[in-house]
């Protein structure tokens, strides 16, 4: 018994150290975010500089909407957002089908030079964007893309990192169900259409995560192939923003803030099969 109760107080310290560590975590992440909330809901630009530093700064005294309805006033956000959206809903959906696809068939599918396949999928992993930037941009201008939506779409719906995740995934698939469904006479693409995808929404939920991020926030590019409001989406509006004088915290605040809304929303929403998917596929 003496043991017992031993055993039991060390889980319950171990528990308390965690949860505490855990909720420590959680504030210093946290803390950034309540800041750029609280700061876009403050209307005086005196007072936000007063409060700069002080724990002041997280309780807006008065709440206002002010600075949003001055961002929308100060530019064109709307058209902004739905850049943004359009660009990027059309990629991770794009992607989701040519990725998995293509994970598909170098998962089930035995052929000479697979296994140089996959290594070569891996090798592109590590090559930053950065360094294959110019020659994209000229090929796209030989093109006529430039200044476009597809410039934005077409060069990023396929990627290696995601192909590998899918790949992770299925070639862990259990091939009883595929088996059965080819003596049912099913093809490769009804397979993968009515078996492999359905039961792949844990995987599809990371990739969908992943690439929203990636292309939500993706500044670079953007600001090379877009010459006006017209295609330019938030990351390069947010640029031009900060530059315009006068240089108003709360509305800058408040536009970091409604870019941020998306994101958070879509983690909120698929983050149950994300966390299932990490526990699955092992992504570090």
């Amino acid at each position: 018994m003496p043991a017992e109760k031993s055993r039991k107080k060390l889980t319950l310290i171990d528990k308390s150290i965690s949860y505490t560590l855990m909720i420590l975590l959680a504030i210093f992440f946290l803390f950034p975010l309540i800041y750029m909330i609280s700061t876009s809901l403050n209307p005086d630009e005196l007072d936000i500089l007063k409060r700069m530093g002080s724990i002041k700064a997280f309780i807006p005294s008065p709440a206002s909407l002010k600075n949003y309805s001055d961002v929308f006033a100060r530019m064109p956000f709307g058209r902004f957002i739905f850049n943004s959206v359009l660009i990027v809903s059309l990629t991770v959906l794009a992607g989701l089908l040519v990725n998995s696809m293509m994970a598909f068939g170098l998962a089930r599918f035995t052929f000479k030079g697979r296994g140089l396949l996959v290594s070569i999928i891996v090798a592109l992993m590590i090559i930053p964007f950065e360094t294959i930037a110019v020659p994209l941009l000229l090929m796209t201008n030989k093109f006529g893309w430039l200044d476009s939506y597809h410039v934005q779409i077409i060069p990023f719906i396929a990627n290696p990192f995601y192909i590998f995740l899918f790949y992770q995934f299925f070639i862990s698939f259990p091939k009883a169900l595929e088996e059965a469904a080819l003596i049912d006479g099913a093809s490769w693409f009804k397979i993968y259409w009515k078996i492999a995808l359905p039961l792949s929404k844990p995987i599809l939920a990371s990739v969908a995560i992943l690439h929203f991020l990636m292309q939500w926030g993706f500044f670079l590019w953007p600001l090379m192939v877009t010459r006006g409001p017209e295609y330019r989406p938030l990351p390069v509006a947010m640029q031009v923003f900060f530059g315009q004088y006068p240089r108003d915290w709360g509305d800058i605040m408040a536009f970091a803030t409604m870019m941020t809304a998306p994101v958070l929303i879509l983690f909120v929403v698929l983050q149950g099969q994300y966390v299932k998917s990490v526990s699955q596929t092992g992504i570090k």
